[in-house]
């Protein structure tokens, strides 16, 4: 494939259509199966599930070693409590099954498949019956993705001289070996040839009765698929139009952008969010009113404030006319009347007794009852107190 740099397209005769095709740069990577194998195997990992030990499965009676004439006959053996037993569920559900690749390794493995499938000696070396195909990679013409029936798809295998590759197919049908049988997965067989089209028209419904086909569509294409088992240089069937350079996803792509997009000078620079509470000019742009709130503000308390004065101004005039009434008291300001009970008593005068009976001074005044008999109450606390704590310090520090 690296010596013809141009590929045949072939009709749906078989032959030659007389349409030659660029051989496209993928088929040139170099072919690296230990990157592909990596990248396999973590990939297949992803489609594990999990699976674990029941936590409430167990024995009632511990099992006994069976023997005699040794010291271990007897003794118990297998359980999680007993030594060189089984540890207790070993196996968790949240084990991590599943791996990440790296795209880079993805991109580069998928390279590495199908520059091998353009290799005969590596298509042939996996197993596929090539002998008598024209060509590899083998490209046929369009027509073939409006293909409908499956006998459509049969005639054009047989003329392509891919027909034995299936026939490899239906003779290692067989059954499974091992308990896979009861598993739905009782027969098996072999791959065979990959079919990679650019748009389905049909094409599907023509080629997925015949046995080991695959299908695959060039924009999504599967490592797992290209190369069953981890081992590349599957026999692959290409499209005409697959070849085509998808321009419109390269120019799409970040690394064209990045570098077509032109740079971008303007200096944004962080602007420091200001309280609208505490300044006027922000509070202006989010509400016009405040400018005549404060205003409105002033001019109300200015006019509270000379009603005030007006109100302090009449008072004198009006206590004047009220002196000249009969009958009436003139009212010296607004004097309230006190509450009952906050009446103060008056000191007495030194050497004077407190007038009217006894119960009564002591309910007006409780903080004087018997004065020197709380005094001594407090002291005693406070000796009490002192000897606790000298008793402790002596304790902890000399004994």
């Amino acid at each position: 494939a690296r010596a013809h740099p141009l590929i045949s397209v072939y009709s749906e005769k078989g032959e030659s259509s007389g349409k030659n095709v660029t051989l496209p740069a993928v088929f040139k990577a170099p072919i690296r199966p230990d990157i592909f194998n990596f990248v396999h195997t973590n990939l297949r990992k992803n489609n594990r599930q999990p699976y674990a030990v029941s936590e409430l499965a167990a024995k009632a009676r511990i099992p006994r070693v069976r023997s005699g004439g040794t010291h271990r006959s007897g003794q118990g053996a297998f359980g999680n409590m007993c030594r060189g037993g089984r540890m207790f569920a070993p196996s968790k559900t949240w084990r991590c099954c599943h791996r990440r690749v790296n795209t880079t390794q993805k991109r580069y493995a998928i390279c590495s498949a199908l520059a091998a499938s353009a290799l005969p000696v590596l298509v042939m070396s996996k197993g596929n019956h090539i002998e008598e195909v024209p060509k590899l990679p083998l490209v046929v013409e369009d027509k073939a993705e409006g293909y409908k029936k499956t006998k459509e798809a049969v005639l054009l295998l047989k003329k392509l001289k891919a027909w034995n590759d299936i026939k490899k197919v239906y003779a290692s049908q067989r059954m499974r070996a091992g308990k896979g049988k009861m598993r739905n997965i009782r027969r098996i067989q072999r791959k065979g040839p990959c079919i990679i089209y650019n748009e389905d028209n049909g094409i599907i419904k023509a080629f997925r009765n015949n046995p080991g086909i695959t299908l695959l569509n060039v924009s999504k294409l599967n490592i797992l698929k290209l190369a069953p088992g981890g081992h590349v240089g599957r026999f692959c069937i290409w499209t005409e139009s697959m070849l085509n350079t998808d321009l419109s996803r390269i120019l799409k792509s970040p690394e064209i952008q990045r570098a077509l997009r032109a740079p971008c000078k303007k200096i944004h620079c962080r602007v420091l969010k200001k309280n609208p509470l505490k300044n006027l000019r922000i509070m202006l742009k989010l509400n016009p009113y405040a400018k005549t709130k404060p205003w409105n503000t002033i001019l109300r308390k200015a006019k509270n404030y000379k009603i005030r004065m007006n109100k302090a101004a009449a008072a004198p005039e009006a206590k004047s006319d009220q002196k000249g009434v009969q009958g009436k008291k003139p009212v010296l300001g607004n004097k309230e009347k006190k509450a009952v009970g906050n009446k103060k008593l008056k000191k007495p005068v030194v050497g004077e007794r407190l007038q009217g009976p006894r119960n009564q001074q002591l309910k007006r005044n409780p903080q004087k009852r018997n004065p020197p008999q709380r005094k001594r109450r407090l002291l005693h606390k406070l000796k009490f107190v002192y000897s606790i704590n000298a008793k402790s310090f002596w304790t902890a520090n000399f004994e």
